[in-house]
């Protein structure tokens, strides 16, 4: 079975644990274009993926 590092299923919460981010820091790098999640299309929810948590930390590790 393989991995798929672009599907998103991460919810905000687990995305920012995993990332070692505040939460509104990922809405604020959402809004900016920094880090776009994927959408859920009942209600328009964040779904973060493997790829994107990656990119979390390296924006993180490049802001420090």
């Amino acid at each position: 079975m393989a991995i798929d590092f672009t599907q998103p299923v991460f919810v905000i919460s687990v995305a920012a644990e995993l990332s070692g981010l505040h939460a509104q820091t990922l809405r604020t790098y959402d809004r900016l274009g920094i880090v776009t999640p994927e959408r859920t299309s009942g209600g328009g929810r964040r779904r973060y993926s493997l790829r994107d948590v990656a990119m979390l930390r390296e924006v993180q590790r490049l802001s420090q």
